[in-house]
């Protein structure tokens, strides 16, 4: 009896042991992201996607179905052919499964058509072109923090009912710039506003003198910057050094984020009306994983960021449920499961792939009326998420039934 028990434990031990090996030997879940880890958009997105990213892989336990979690970066350059050719090589050799964030429209739009000519899962948090969930769409493609249409709805629509009946555009001139200021001019008009003109800029431009010269001009009331990151603060710096407000013309920033708010300083950005998916100090759960990213990474997320984490995890919670990275599995556990969390309360991804949210109008803060550092926004109004995107009656993703 006592030889048949040894020998029993043997065997169990054995059996232990084979399954432990077996489970080392699974290979690893890798996830890409794709970034401006250099370029204008890197304080956006870049090294601090890539640390939300491994927060969210490390917060889930580090594996999933016996596999370990292993988070990819790479810079994409602002480059819409190292975009693809990232996104091919890593979902043909390199065994990636999903890929996160790719920051900027025309690099996103690129790694969309890789992903969908490959069945892959893309969650774009980064990039801003409503195409993406329009006339781009894709069946494993999720568009999860904001977009064109929800920007201007909340930022042109608000500037123009406070008096802003006249519009000049200074515009990015690529696709997420055109898309913005198509949007922009939709909500502006609805709302009794003209638009006067428009002036575009290449990306990463240094000097925006000639733009704002023919915004001054053209004597519009708003002066609405269809563009990002440096850009962004570049254009915002160089009106302040043109008297362009004191002349009694207004910014409408059309996207901007807290990072962009801090590399201007609150006696440059106060007042400016922006609208955001996501802030730091909103909520006492956004505060909380905000301090925790605080301690990693010494600067307060962006929503971009923010919004790396959410859907990181959402994807990882469907792969636990579906026992599978099947992409088909997966993304029908990812629409049918509602995204409650610090970045968002109450949303859902639709058949288009647009995940809706609330979106919030916020001001900038005059230094009197903050606290300190990245104490930047007050809430103006909440747009309910069933009001800020684009109606899918309206949609042209041919995955939406009509």
């Amino acid at each position: 009896m006592r030889r048949f028990t040894r020998g029993a434990m043997a065997s169990l031990f054995a059996l232990s042991l084979a399954t432990s090996v077996l489970a080392q030997d699974k290979p690893p879940l890798k996830l890409g992201l794709i970034l401006d880890m250099s370029g204008p958009y890197a304080d956006i997105t870049g090294p601090g996607s890539a640390m939300a990213g491994k927060m969210a892989a490390e917060d889930f336990g580090g594996e999933v179905l016996g596999r370990k979690i292993e988070v990819l970066a790479a810079d994409h350059f602002n480059k819409a052919d190292v975009a693809g050719t990232t996104a091919r090589e890593w979902f043909d050799n390199q065994g990636v499964e999903a890929i996160m964030d790719v920051a900027a429209s025309a690099t996103a739009l690129a790694a969309n058509e890789i992903a969908k000519a490959r069945n892959k899962i893309l969650l774009l948090s980064g990039p801003g072109a409503v195409r993406i969930t329009n006339e781009a769409c894709g069946p494993y493609t999720v568009h999860w923090a904001y977009d064109t249409y929800s920007l201007a709805k909340g930022t042109a629509t608000a500037a123009t009912k406070n008096g802003g009946s006249s519009w000049f555009f200074i515009t990015a001139d690529y696709a997420f710039g055109h898309d913005l200021e198509k949007d922009a001019t939709q909500f502006a008009q609805a709302n009794g506003g003209k638009v006067l003109g428009h002036a575009r800029h290449p990306l990463n431009s240094p000097d925006f003198s000639s733009f704002l010269l023919q915004a001054q001009t053209s004597g519009a009331k708003v002066v609405g910057l269809a563009n990002a990151g440096a850009d962004m603060i570049t254009a915002v710096k160089q009106a302040s050094e043109f008297g362009l407000t004191k002349s009694g013309q207004k910014l409408a920033v059309l996207l901007g984020f807290i990072s962009d708010v801090e590399s201007l300083g609150l006696p440059v950005a106060k007042g400016l009306l922006l609208t955001e998916p996501f802030y730091w100090d909103r909520t006492p759960e956004s505060r909380a994983w905000s301090q925790r990213f605080f301690d990693k990474f010494k600067r307060m997320p962006t929503a971009a960021q923010a919004s790396v984490y959410s859907s990181m995890t959402h994807y990882l919670n469907a792969v636990k449920k579906a026992g599978s990275t099947d992409s088909a599995a997966v993304m029908k556990i990812m629409k049918e499961t509602p995204i409650h969390d610090f970045f968002a309360e109450n949303g859902t991804i639709r058949a288009d792939g647009r995940m809706v949210h609330d979106m919030y109008l916020f001001q900038v803060k005059t230094p009197e009326e903050s606290k300190g550092k990245w104490d930047d926004y007050k809430l103006i109004a909440t747009i309910p998420g069933k009001d800020a995107f684009l109606p899918l009656s309206e949609s042209k993703c041919p995955l939406v039934k009509k």
